[in-house]
């Protein structure tokens, strides 16, 4: 118990600072006046195929450092994902086996891309209402309010949160999958034992 505790530890840490470094050095996709960083979200994406209190702490702990590097606004966002981070992760607690297709990982999991885009829509819609209360309250960059609520935060905050939530959770699908085939990710074992456990029930249903 006391080593699960280090590990899950030890992984919450590393994925923080995951968190926290990846907005500094990684590119970003400029739409304005919102820019939209790469990969941004992973570190949060991962951490939900370990455990929602894995979940729950790299939300926080970026959530922290970005308050302490970034405006207010930016760290409310961070900490707005507290809400997808803890849906998703009780999810895939619950339902391991959506990760798997056929008893394998592939990014063609049609299962997994329907959890991400449902992740995905929470995701953008939990922003958009942060976004908003400091869009009405007037405490926002001149140029978003010379494009307009409706293009700023539906489409930008909105449809373009969406997209890019997609694309950070299939790039931490990756990952986690590639690294379960080596480590152990809890969620990627429970559908491997799940699988395996519906297969030879299967077995046994047709010797019987």
């Amino acid at each position: 118990m006391k080593t699960n505790s280090v590990r899950k530890l030890t992984i919450s840490a590393l994925l923080i600072g995951m968190g926290v470094l990846i907005p500094m050095i990684m590119p970003k996709i400029v739409i304005p006046p919102a820019s939209f960083t790469l990969a941004s979200h992973v570190p949060l994406f991962i951490a939900m195929f370990f455990s929602p209190g894995v979940a729950v702490a790299v939300a926080l702990g970026t959530t922290f450092g970005f308050f302490l590097t970034t405006p207010v606004i930016i760290a409310l966002r961070a900490l707005s994902h507290l809400v997808f981070a803890l849906i998703g992760a009780w999810y895939l607690q619950k339902k391991p086996g959506i990760v798997l297709k056929d008893g394998q990982f592939t990014l063609m999991n049609w299962r997994f891309q329907g959890f991400n885009l449902l992740i995905g829509v929470i995701h953008s819609i939990i922003e958009m209402l942060v976004v908003s209360v400091f869009f009405f309250i007037g405490n926002m960059p001149e140029t978003y309010y010379a494009e307009g609520y409706f293009y700023t935060v539906f489409i930008l905050m909105g449809i373009g949160g969406l997209i890019h939530s997609l694309v950070d959770y299939n790039i931490a699908y990756f990952i986690a999958g590639t690294l379960s085939k080596f480590f152990d990710v809890p969620v990627f074992t429970a559908a491997k034992k799940q699988q395996k456990k519906e297969i030879m029930q299967g077995t046994i249903k047709k010797v019987v």
